[in-house]
């Protein structure tokens, strides 16, 4: 069995998808650990606020439109990411502190990791939807991620102030994550545009050495 890089015409039902319950369980594994084992479970909530929403997403659309296996693999990674920075919070997440060690950086990073992975994991998706689901020009698939990447992160940014300072203003530090960098937002921002166009330069040569090839033969 391999994973499939496009959406068929014919959709196939949960139970017959054998690659989409892999990753659900997986990823029901890792939700389920981070959930037990936070430290914060305010901020937990908060962090989570935007994975209910994506699964709530990819449930409604299912009956009517599936994404592709590479796809919903890349997606799981992306949550599985920013779920295991929820149990612990992004400033103080352990894998952070080992790149940290590693590298010596003056901080931790986990949180430039997942704000670069949004971009790089999600662009083939969001490709996929507005190629195949939205029937948009190809080019024009390739381009909006980028742009998304670039105004999602613009409005995360605000919304994680807003939340913050409005509603939690206890767990503010926690939620953020700064870590006192004054430019911490601007770099999360160009963090996830840099991987969106790292992850379309990928895809877009990968379509045309397989393109390339077809030819050949």
């Amino acid at each position: 069995m391999k994973l499939s890089s496009t959406n068929s015409r014919h959709r196939t039902a949960l139970s017959s998808n054998t690659w989409l319950k892999v990753f659900l369980f997986i990823f029901a594994a890792v939700w389920v650990d981070s959930f037990v084992g936070t430290t914060d479970r305010v901020n937990w909530l908060i962090e989570n606020s935007l994975v209910f929403i994506t699964l709530a997403f990819l449930a409604y659309t299912y009956k009517r439109y599936q994404f592709s296996d590479l796809s919903y693999l890349l997606i799981g990674i992306f949550l599985c990411l920013h779920i295991y920075g929820s149990k612990y919070t992004y400033a103080e997440n352990p894998f952070g502190y080992w790149l940290q060690d590693v590298f010596q950086t003056s901080r931790n990073h986990y949180d430039r990791l997942i704000h670069f992975g949004f971009g790089l994991l999600l662009a083939y998706p969001m490709r996929e939807m507005f190629l195949k689901w939205l029937k948009y020009p190809r080019w024009v698939s390739w381009m909006l991620p980028i742009g998304i990447a670039l105004s999602v992160g613009t409005i995360y940014e605000l919304i994680e102030w807003g939340v913050a300072d409005i509603f939690f203003p206890e767990q503010g530090d926690a939620y953020l994550g700064t870590q006192g960098d004054i430019w911490d937002a601007q770099k999360d921002i160009f963090l996830g545009v840099l991987g969106a166009i790292v992850a379309t330069v990928f895809f877009s040569l990968v379509k045309k050495l397989g393109k390339i090839n077809k030819e050949g033969k």
